[in-house]
């Protein structure tokens, strides 16, 4: 059994849940309170304080398991040509 889901496991509230509200909170410009009353209207009554554990509890957890499967960009990279300010003059790259 994987570490999140022996984290989700021993919370009270279902899997689904949780995890749309870290991701609204982590994707979006959302206050937890923001969150709290989008949650009260969606008929789940969740305390912001609460979602404020959740969010310090599991975002570590995620972050480990999602850059396991996070693949690389590559060893190589190409800049156009172009002109940039440096120190208020136009350099060439």
């Amino acid at each position: 059994m994987s570490i999140i889901s022996q984290a989700f496991k021993r919370l009270h509230y279902p899997t689904d849940v949780i995890a749309q509200c870290l991701r609204w909170y982590l994707n979006y410009a959302l206050s937890l309170r923001d969150l709290e009353e989008i949650m009260q209207e969606r008929g789940a009554d969740i305390d912001h304080s609460t979602l404020h554990r959740w969010v310090i509890r599991l975002t570590p957890l995620l972050d480990q398991a999602f850059k396991k499967h996070k693949k690389a960009v590559g060893t190589h990279w190409r800049m156009d040509k172009t002109y940039i300010k440096v120190k208020g003059q136009w350099k060439y790259l």
